[in-house]
């Protein structure tokens, strides 16, 4: 292992000599590359192997650990900063020493400082630099809060992240100030000369207005390009902030008006009793004058569409980020959406990263056991759900979660979860449409972002958002969504969401989606994916949208024709859209189970929560039996994770499955068409067995229906091995006095496979007519009800034990023929 001396190390970056060729370490810390100087410190970019994360850490230069009792006095100092946690703060993770040689590690931020923005821009206008200061105001509210103060803030201790939000960093020699009085130390050294305020350049006691002062001058360096004091000789610096009162330069940039301008004069008082009595009087004043300079630029005309979109959205972007949970939500998703397209990420530091919240851990991992494994095995660990599910997918679950965890207020809890399950809804739709794993995931989270906007509004601006809901919905006159939300907000939702995007450095891919493509859909499929995607994104939406607000009577053919509009768009036919978005109401079941999401009885995202009619996924609660008595038996995809086979049994496997998707795609199809013909319902009921027969290669498959005189379902007719003598012979009880299986399946309404039925739990529930007749190792069970109500049933069966296997869109496409039945019935009534 390289040996690493700090001083050294800076002594050979002092004098030109080249870096060693083997990465130089402090302690467990792999140092890369230097990312700063200061004059009293270097800070590195550098590798935690424990946590596999990239870390920032501060190297104190020589000279400031050559005294014991100051290095004790340092550490003291860095535990007080170490419990400091906001958005706005950047965290210290670590604080040591290496030779008498301190350093700190602190979070590593990619972005650039304020001093670095000045650099590259000069001044800023009035709007973004007072949004930028009252950020840094909230950190030092929560740091004045724990009792540490700055005295080190300028414009180069700033970050400014990937979201655009202000972080404040290098509280490493703040000082802990005394719990009586709030006098600390005189430290006459303390801070930068030309942000020092006048008491600490005098060494008077150390107070929060030090800060106060110091941000004010950071304030309006950002408003005008410039430090306000210049002078290179620092003693000469802090004579002029002693003696002098600082003056504003007079062209400071567009929008500072005389309000501003007074607002920055009191934070700059050298009298410390006339100044702002704290950092967050501070920021109410410039939160006030914001607000009122928002409400100002509202009313002007503005020169060009352009300007008006711009200059609203950082308004409604500054009203969002002084929510409380806007920047931890922010903060979250570009820390998400960077793990999973970093290209230097590892599963190890996926895993750290997610394992660093408990509640989102807990919730991932139910989601990828209810949702994608959970016939394959139950998964405990994130690292095996990154491997298994990849980086992209879990970064599709993590984001779902973000948004639910982030996005709760009690006063209007259902609407949130309506949108939120809507936009799941589409995601889920969309992904089930894609063929390919990669492009899948693209689209499952660009359909979930297509609705953004409308999101955030419900969330941030409810108001706002139930006057767009009003203006759409209005007898009278409705108008479009993106008309209302414009003339409400200023913007469309539209706008609002990819404004958001941006801030959060969402890939381009995903804000493209987030575009809705106009005119009519492509009678082709688009040669250039990311076109495809934003049809996708639509299609799902649209499809989403008749899911959540469709009436129930209409929501079939409402389906119907939405998918036959975007088919040849998406290069699919009209039978696979409905089938895909069957698999995926399916999910989105399993989804909200796994996030504990919970929506009012009769609302309209409880529909979005309840399977298809005809099919009985969630079981019921039934006054005989138990509900969960069943469960085992739930019909569910048995192929989540292929087994492992030489490459001539995967193309089999493939081409076998290929050929059964096929084959009951073909006999819906059919069905369909007959469906709007004059077709007898034995007809219909007939093909709806036969494709089931010759699709899945069953022994044998019998239909049987209800007898109102007997209160049974007995069977009528069936395709296979001597099916014509055990017909006869099926007799299901409705009002059994005590349920065997096939009662309990059909009462309940609950599709069930039994993969062995040798296995004792099993054999002794069999009615005893089936025991002795037909007996099969495994079969299958597909209740047909009508308003709940047992009508018919289904019954198919295979001659080897385990030897029905079906994957999602197979089970889908067989409940889909199953419902055909049922439509059927309700025809012919």
């Amino acid at each position: 292992m390289s040996v690493f001396s700090p001083l050294n190390t800076i002594k050979r970056l002092a004098t030109g000599l080249s870096a060693p060729q083997e990465p130089a370490m402090l302690g467990r810390f792999e140092l890369r590359r230097i990312l700063g100087r200061g004059a009293q410190s270097v800070v590195w970019l550098a590798f935690d192997p424990r946590l596999e994360r990239e870390v920032a850490i501060k190297l104190m230069k020589m000279g400031h650990g050559s005294d014991a009792a100051a290095i004790v006095q340092w550490l003291q100092e860095a535990r007080s900063v170490s419990r400091l946690t906001h958005p706005n703060i950047v965290p210290v993770f670590e604080a040591d020493v290496q030779d008498q040689q301190p350093y700190l590690v602190f979070e590593y931020v990619p972005g650039q400082t304020l001093s670095a923005v000045l650099a590259k821009r000069g001044a800023l206008p009035a709007a973004e630099g007072v949004a930028l200061m009252m950020e840094v105001l909230d950190a030092l509210v929560v740091a004045h809060g724990a009792g540490v103060v700055h005295r080190d803030l300028k414009p180069s201790n700033v970050l400014v992240d990937a979201a655009g939000r202000a972080r404040v960093m290098d509280f490493g020699i703040a000082a802990r100030m005394k719990e009586a009085g709030g006098a600390g130390r005189p430290a006459p050294d303390s801070g930068t000369p030309g942000y020092m305020a006048p008491e600490a350049a005098q060494g008077a006691p150390v107070t929060p207005l030090v800060d106060v002062f110091s941000a004010g001058m950071v304030l309006a360096e950002l408003l005008s390009g410039k430090p306000l004091i210049t002078e290179v000789d620092p003693v000469r610096a802090i004579y002029r902030v002693v003696h002098e009162q600082l003056v504003l330069p007079a062209d400071l940039s567009a929008g500072v008006d005389d309000g501003l301008r007074a607002i920055l004069m009191r934070s700059l008082a050298r009298d410390p009793l006339q100044r702002y009595p704290s950092a967050k009087v501070f920021r109410d004043e410039l939160a006030k004058w914001s607000g009122a300079a928002d409400k100002a630029k509202a009313g002007e005309t503005e020169k060009s569409a352009g300007a008006t979109g711009n200059s609203t959205l950082d308004f409604l972007l500054r009203r969002m980020r002084h929510k409380s949970d806007f920047p931890a939500m922010s903060d979250s998703v570009v820390r998400i959406q960077g793990m999973a397209t970093s290209e230097t990420e590892s599963i190890g530091s996926v895993t750290n990263e997610i394992l660093k919240d408990v509640a989102l851990t807990n919730k991932l991992l139910r989601l990828v056991n209810s949702v994608h494994f959970a016939r394959g095995g139950s998964i405990s660990t994130v690292s095996r759900a990154v491997s298994l599910v990849g980086f992209n997918g879990i970064r599709n679950m993590a984001l779902s979660l973000v948004l639910l965890e982030h996005m709760q207020d009690k006063a209007h809890a259902h609407v949130l979860k309506e949108e939120f399950l809507r936009s799941l809804m589409a995601a889920s739709i969309a992904g089930e449409l894609c063929p390919a794993a990669r492009e899948s995931e693209d689209a499952f989270i660009g359909a979930m972002f297509h609705s953004l906007g409308r999101l955030l509004a419900e969330f941030y601006f409810p108001e706002e958002a139930r006057t767009v809901r009003s203006l759409t919905t209005s007898t009278r006159q409705p108008v479009s969504e993106a008309t209302a939300s414009a003339s409400v907000l200023g913007l469309s939702f539209e706008a609002l969401g990819v404004g958001v995007a941006k801030a959060w450095g969402l890939p381009e891919g995903i804000q493209r989606c987030m575009h809705k493509p106009v005119g009519e859909p492509p009678v082709r499929v688009p040669a250039e994916a990311g076109e495809r995607l934003r049809w996708m994104a639509l299609a799902a939406n649209d499809l989403a949208d008749i899911l959540l607000h469709a009436d129930p009577k209409a929501m079939d053919a409402q389906l119907a024709q939405v998918a036959r509009h975007y088919a040849k768009t998406l290069g699919v036919s009209p039978t696979e859209v409905q089938v895909a978005t069957s698999v995926a109401r399916k999910k989105l079941i399993d989804m909200a189970m796994a996030m504990d999401i919970k929506v009012l009885p009769g609302s309209a995202a409880a529909k979005l929560l309840k399977a298809p009619e005809g099919d009985a996924d969630a079981l019921q609660e039934h006054d005989t039996e138990p509900a969960d008595m069943l469960a085992p038996l739930e019909l569910h995809a048995t192929q989540a994770v292929p087994p492992p086979m030489g490459k001539t049994g995967e193309v089999a496997a493939q081409q076998e499955a290929q050929r059964v998707t096929q084959t009951l795609v073909a006999g819906i199809q059919d069905i369909t068409n007959a469906m709007v013909e004059d077709v007898k319902l034995s007809d219909l009921l007939r093909m709806i067995l036969e494709t089931m027969f010759r699709a899945m290669d069953f022994q044998r498959i019998i239909f049987c229906m209800r007898d109102p005189k007997t209160d049974a379902l007995t069977g009528r007719f069936g395709l296979g091995k001597d099916v014509e003598s055990l017909v006869k012979i099926f007799n299901v009880a409705l009002k059994a006095g005590t349920p065997d299986l096939f009662t309990a399946v059909c009462t309940k309404g609950a599709d069930a496979m039994i993969s062995d039925a040798t296995e004792a739990h099993i054999t002794g529930r069999l009615p005893a007519w089936y025991r002795k007749a037909i007996n099969a190792p495994t079969f299958l069970l597909l209740p047909v009800s009508i308003k709940s109500k047992p009508f018919g049933l289904i019954y198919a069966d295979k001659a080897e034990k385990g030897g029905l296997v079906l994957d999602a869109k197979q089970l889908a496409l067989l409940q889909t023929l199953r419902n055909q039945a049922v439509m059927a019935f309700k025809q012919s009534i």
